[in-house]
């Protein structure tokens, strides 16, 4: 079990860990630091239980906003999925007038009209 060095708030701590976990613990310890670092720089030197007890608390606060953004974000995905999942499965329905022929006829023949017009037009204009 290899024994780390790490540096919080100026001050220095051995820590043992896990072989391999060296890196994992190496991070964690340099953000507890930059914790401690900024309350270090606000308030000056305070006890030692102190201050790693109001970066951890800092942190755990950072923590928790940021477990709910990934639940609110999980939520979004979730809803998106859903409504994914809905369109996939139940198309859109698109509903067409259907026009009585009736309409479409008397149509026709106004159109044949307006036409027999525009011809006699034409022809007055030329003769």
């Amino acid at each position: 079990m290899p024994d780390v060095s790490i540096t919080i708030g100026g001050r220095e701590f051995q820590v043992a860990c896990q072989d391999g976990e060296e890196h994992f613990l190496r991070s964690a310890a340099q953000m507890l630091d930059n914790e401690a670092t900024t309350l270090v720089s606000q308030i000056g030197r305070m006890p030692e239980a102190r201050m790693l007890l109001m970066a951890g608390l800092m942190l755990a606060d950072k923590a928790a906003g940021l477990e709910d953004q990934v639940r609110a974000a999980e939520e979004r995905a979730l809803v998106a999925e859903r409504v994914a999942t809905d369109a996939r499965t139940k198309p859109q329905r698109v509903e067409v007038a259907v026009i009585p022929e009736a309409v479409t006829e008397t149509f026709a023949e106004i159109a044949a009209r307006a036409e027999a017009l525009a011809d006699r037009i034409e022809e007055r204009k030329a003769g």
